[in-house]
């Protein structure tokens, strides 16, 4: 009986660790089937990574595809782990939400140009930022071109005016070159729009007449390059481009025009309060005539009392009282021949 649990508990040890070992070749199996073709890749590419790297990728949420591919591409292209194109740098920047592809193209693109400086951690930097790393490469070889003012802000041209009051209607291309270095916290081509639409309005403005800008559209771009005004923007300015010029309005005279007009209003203002004040005036001198003339109504009002006080004191006889209408009488007439008004 002894012997008999004996052999029982040595097939279920040699069952178990067979099954132990077939559960491990089917792991390893399906692992080896999966990464199989990465791993051939890797190793007829020279990119050195793993089976078990492969399987450490899975585990740590990296796509090994997109890692292989990225490695494949910079060791094909020359790029050595000790320019810092490791695969655990490219996981490291895939983890932090980065385009690995779209930043070794750009290397790339940057060592096929030969002009450019562009390293593996400024490139992922950029990458970072939200900058299109490959685009800011090409733009950097081939120079971009941007339309002042912009087309989306709804004008068509930049408008300024020369110090003789003529309007002159502008429309520039500026040349840009994509600035690697400040591209990272540099401003965009907002900016960049801005700045040379202000610069060409002060070029014009500062001008004494139309017919100079015209005769040399060129001093624009000279005055607007002299300002540097691609300083602390992802970009440099190459070229300022008069693309076309026009003349507008005569807005000095239309200013002029405008201010005689509100000169006059005020004038007119003035010259209604002016007789306002006249009339008032007026008014006043005629009330205070007839005031006198009431003052004297009154006085004349009391000579009849007067003369019945002096009959009854006698102090006025009757020769006395004709010979004072006698005078009456020739004042009177005198009056009449002289035209005065009679009073009655």
């Amino acid at each position: 009986m002894a012997l008999f649990a004996e052999l029982n508990t040595m097939q279920i040890l040699t069952i178990a660790a067979i099954f132990c070992v077939l559960i491990f070749g089917i792991v390893a199996f399906a692992v080896f089937a999966r990464y199989f073709r990465l791993w051939i890749q890797s190793v007829t590419t020279g990119a050195r990574i793993g089976i078990l790297d492969l399987l450490g990728m899975t585990f740590r949420k990296v796509d090994p595809r997109v890692i292989m591919r990225s490695k494949i591409m910079a060791v094909q292209a020359g790029l050595t782990d000790e320019m810092g194109v490791t695969s655990k740098a490219l996981e490291a920047h895939y983890l932090a939400g980065g385009n690995v592809p779209l930043v070794i193209r750009a290397i790339i693109a940057a060592r096929k140009a030969k002009t450019i400086d562009l390293d593996f951690k400024l490139a992922t930097a950029i990458d970072l930022a939200g900058r299109n790393v490959l685009e800011a490469v090409q733009t950097s070889v081939y120079p971009k071109v941007i339309d002042c003012p912009g087309r989306t802000s709804g004008r068509e041209s930049l408008d300024a005016v020369a110090k003789n009051g003529i309007q002159l209607k502008v429309k520039a291309r500026v040349t840009v070159r994509a600035n690697l270095n400040q591209l990272i916290g540099g401003a965009t081509e907002e900016t960049i729009i801005a700045r040379v639409g202000e610069g060409i309005v002060s070029a014009i403005g500062s001008a004494n007449s139309h017919q100079e800008v015209l005769q040399n559209p060129d001093r624009i771009s000279k005055a607007v390059l002299a300002r540097r005004l691609d300083s602390q923007t992802a970009f440099e300015i190459v070229s300022i481009d008069i693309a076309d010029i026009d003349v507008g309005d005569n807005i000095g005279a239309r200013l002029q025009a405008d201010q005689a007009e509100a000169d006059t209003r005020v004038a007119r203002a003035k010259a209604e309060e002016r007789r306002a004040m006249a009339v008032a005036v007026e008014q006043e001198m005629i009330a205070g005539i007839e005031k006198c003339r009431s003052k004297v109504v009154e006085a004349e009002a009391e000579v009849p009392k007067a003369i019945a006080e002096a009959f009854e004191s006698g102090k006025l006889g009757i020769m006395d009282y004709y010979k004072l209408r006698n005078v009456q009488a020739d004042t009177e007439m005198r009056k009449a021949f002289s035209g005065a008004p009679i009073s009655k």
